[in-house]
């Protein structure tokens, strides 16, 4: 799969392909079904597939302290887009000159002198512009005039409801992890990279791998039995997500994930931490004595959690 970061990166051999426009935050089951269709018309037309996506996320320029919080930072929406089959990525910068580009500069500046779009697919709800004054209608018409063609993106429902990005953070939130791998199509998790941190875990009897979130807020938070993978062998763990109330807070989240009876140094590697079950809220303890028994209880848990679960093991 091909990334391509701004208009300005667009050359001729990029013109002629399918697209589709969002934030496709979490690639859930909803994003799944626009790519599904968009690769069959690509195939139908023998051109390439192309996402359209905006960095940061729109809500994120306009109100950056209350945006919702991220499913996926960019890392992981590459990837999951990558393994949904699609050949080319454009990643806009979504800065005040964007969002002052009018419906139809944008139709003509990013469909059609950037990527001389053949055929678009986005809901029937898709709104873009300055002042979000473009709609679906308002791309029919333009294609009728610039030689492309748009068709609605069929909803998909679980459980009665349509999936969202606005819904799976809701079930996240909830902690409701059965729901959320129904809507996603596969387990919810988090990549990132593991930093220094404290070395608080390892003073209580508990190393953590501290997974480096750059994000402001999470979807989700608590302790919950997570596993991931080193050296390519599954590793059964226990993470604690969250603002960590018992300690000195920096104002930010943090994902602190303790591998079962592994011993070997992750500092610098990037791990894909998937959640499975939440076992508890975070909560504040009078005394790090008293936090040191609730992570010996998380850690007892979770040892029976994974016994139970032969797929993921711990490393001896």
């Amino acid at each position: 799969m091909q990334l391509v970061r701004g208009l300005h990166n667009l050359r001729p051999r990029h013109r002629g392909c399918v697209a589709t426009i969002g934030n496709f935050d979490g690639v859930h089951r909803g994003h799944q079904a626009i790519l599904a269709r968009l690769r069959e018309r690509a195939a139908e037309l023998g051109v390439p597939s192309c996402v359209v996506i905006f960095e940061p996320q729109p809500r994120e320029f306009f109100t950056p302290h209350s945006a919702p919080a991220r499913l996926t930072r960019l890392r992981e929406k590459l990837q999951l887009l990558e393994e949904q089959g699609i050949d080319m990525v454009l990643c806009l910068a979504f800065n005040r000159r964007l969002r002052e580009l009018s419906a139809a500069e944008f139709v003509h500046a990013t469909l059609v002198e950037g990527l001389g779009v053949r055929h678009l697919e986005v809901g029937d709800d898709f709104r873009f512009g300055c002042d979000r004054a473009g709609d679906f209608d308002f791309l029919v018409q333009a294609g009728a005039v610039e030689g492309f063609t748009v068709e609605a993106a069929r909803t998909i429902e679980v459980a009665g409801e349509r999936v969202s990005s606005t819904r799976l953070r809701q079930v996240l939130a909830a902690g409701d992890l059965s729901l959320a791998e129904k809507l996603l199509g596969r387990s919810f998790s988090i990549t990132g990279r593991v930093m220094h941190g404290q070395a608080l875990g390892r003073e209580l009897g508990a190393p953590t791998a501290n997974i480096q979130l750059k994000r402001k807020n999470v979807p989700l938070s608590g302790v919950f039995m997570v596993s991931t993978e080193v050296d390519g062998r599954p590793q059964a763990a226990v993470a604690n997500i969250g603002m960590r109330p018992s300690v000195t807070s920096d104002g930010n989240p943090h994902l602190e994930v303790h591998l079962l009876d592994y011993q070997g140094d992750l500092y610098g590697r990037l791990l894909r931490v998937t959640f499975h079950r939440k076992l508890r809220d975070e909560q504040r303890f009078a005394s790090l004595e008293a936090l040191r028994t609730a992570i010996e209880a998380d850690i007892a848990a979770a040892r029976e959690y994974w016994r139970a679960s032969p797929s993921t093991t711990s490393q001896d």
